[in-house]
């Protein structure tokens, strides 16, 4: 890492957007001067012997600088500050960069494919030439190159665009092998197979450009928090004595470095509320000097100095696990009355539950009646990621 030490100062503080910004300027600069390079050798390699997958690896390269702006461009956009109209600032144009980088793969893809089928229905003869081969060569090394420079960008910074763009680049490696491969076997077994190679370049080539689109999709749609990280923060909420419980964890990633964080803690409810909110507090700034995210915690005071109430809250708590084993319940409360006794709790139901809201209301109001006919369940049902 070199170059990133040569030209981008404090490059270990990559939680700073603008060193984040530096880092997708120097990968996109890389790749437009490379891949115009690579272009530029492959098409004179094409025209000179003839060969479709050669020329058609050709405008790979130069739709792979075009990507390369684009990936430039995305960063440049992503280290804006926040402003009026996007007050959590404009990070997810990182995403939205390697989504296009991934469209670019793609359409390469299918125009090679369609190359190819055409040179597959109409072969033409391939010439073989020493300066063709010798370049094809070298592509394939400088591909694998700035596959793994632009991995290691993405792996420093955890930038979806620069995995993409590191995947890409490691296609363009295979897919020029084959190319090569392809033109040996014409020279030396005299089987034309150049539209064939060029059409398993294009599979491939489409495989690795839906594989990095999902890859920034996700996050623009809202995926699931990573566990570990869920784990992290809870083990980091629990640790302070004031706090026995949390629930309804919700992570919102604006952009790589831009996250935001909110979650129930639950306190007793004869603790000192002074004591409690200055542990709260103390609990956001941890989170956001360990992390990096902006945390926004609700206290929840519950009932622990009844014994009774705590027997009854982990038995239905158990109940919940029968009919779903990730249920987990929350704000459990109890409120006795002359003739009944309300069970008050929220249940928080996985996504992947194939039961619905009133078939689970239905079994754990039968499951809690059953420990005391007496006992009428006030159940709120909420869908989400368990953690």
């Amino acid at each position: 890492m070199g170059l990133v030490r040569l030209f981008i100062k404090d490059c270990d503080n990559v939680t700073d957007p603008a060193v984040r910004e530096r880092y997708g300027i120097l990968s996109g600069a890389v790749g437009i001067v490379l891949n115009l390079l690579l272009s530029a050798g492959k098409l004179f390699a094409g025209l000179m012997t003839g060969s479709i997958s050669i020329t058609a690896d050709a405008f790979n390269n130069l739709s792979d600088a075009g990507s390369s702006v684009v990936t430039l461009v995305g960063f440049k956009l992503a280290g804006q500050k926040a402003d009026d109209g996007h007050p959590f600032g404009h990070g997810r144009m990182e995403y939205l960069a390697g989504l296009l980088v991934s469209l670019m793969i793609l359409l390469v893809g299918v125009e090679l494919g369609r190359s190819s089928i055409g040179k597959i229905l109409r072969p033409e003869a391939v010439d073989f030439s020493l300066v063709s081969t010798g370049i094809l060569a070298a592509s394939i090394l400088v591909k694998l190159w700035m596959g793994q420079f632009n991995r290691g960008l993405g792996r420093k910074i955890g930038s979806a665009a620069m995995a993409a763009t590191a995947a890409d680049s490691l296609s363009d490696a295979v897919a020029t092998a084959a190319v090569l491969a392809g033109t040996l076997v014409n020279r030396f077994a005299h089987v034309n197979i150049d539209g064939w190679v060029g059409l398993a370049v294009a599979v491939f080539i489409l495989r690795s450009g839906w594989g990095a689109a999902k890859d920034t999709i996700n996050p623009l749609l809202g995926e699931s928090p990573d566990p570990e990280l869920v784990k992290q923060l809870r083990e980091l909420v629990l640790s302070h004595p004031q706090v026995v419980g949390m629930h309804d964890l919700i992570i919102h990633d604006y952009g790589p470095g831009r996250r935001l964080c909110s979650f129930h803690a639950e306190v007793p409810q004869d603790a000192d509320i002074l004591d409690a909110h200055d542990a709260i507090d103390h609990i956001e700034r941890e989170i956001k000097e360990k992390f990096g995210i902006e945390t926004t915690v609700h206290m929840d005071p519950i009932a622990t100095a009844d014994e009774k109430v705590n027997q009854l809250r982990r038995q239905v708590a158990d109940l919940a696990r029968v009919v779903e084993p990730e249920m987990t319940i929350h704000d459990f409360r109890v409120v006795r009355g002359p003739t009944h006794t309300n069970v008050i709790f929220d249940a928080v139901v996985p996504h992947k539950c194939r039961l619905t809201d009133e078939e689970v209301l239905q079994r754990l109001r039968q499951a809690v009646s059953a420990l005391d006919p007496a006992y009428q369940a006030v159940i709120q049902i909420d869908r989400a990621y368990v953690e």
